[in-house]
């Protein structure tokens, strides 16, 4: 599958959305706000928001991953990923929650955000398992 045809799956796009949604939160409520330096991570904060721009990343590379790849077990593990990391940044807007962020509208987007990408996910993913790719 070439480069046009990946940037015409909506899951794709909506990856992308979610990757820079998800930096420009992460950067926002860093404590650190060098921590893309990936250097020691001094608070839960920065911790929790690095997690979520690896997940965030992961999860586009995943998608292109399953669109590129001709192996079934290949896409069905990165299939299964996708949805671990899915729920990993649904845990971390709570865990920021509860260490004190107040700007939860900012989470809510990302909520939000994640629950359009899973829609369109499950749609596409429910395409390898009856076999049509």
């Amino acid at each position: 599958m070439e480069r046009q045809s990946l940037n015409s799956l909506t899951v794709y796009r909506q990856s992308l959305v979610l990757k820079d949604l998800s930096e420009a939160i992460a950067v926002y409520f860093a404590r650190n706000r060098e921590f893309l330096s990936f250097r020691k991570i001094e608070s839960f904060r920065d911790d929790v928001t690095q997690s979520i721009l690896a997940d965030a990343e992961q999860i586009t590379k995943e998608v292109e991953q399953i669109a590129l790849s001709n192996s079934y077990s290949v896409k069905m593990r990165s299939l299964s990923f996708i949805n671990i990391m899915t729920r990993n940044i649904l845990a971390y807007c709570n865990g920021l929650e509860r260490d004190g962020v107040k700007e939860k509208e900012y989470l809510n987007l990302l909520r939000r955000e994640i629950k359009i990408f899973r829609v369109s996910f499950k749609k596409w993913k429910k395409s390898f398992q009856n076999g049509n790719q």
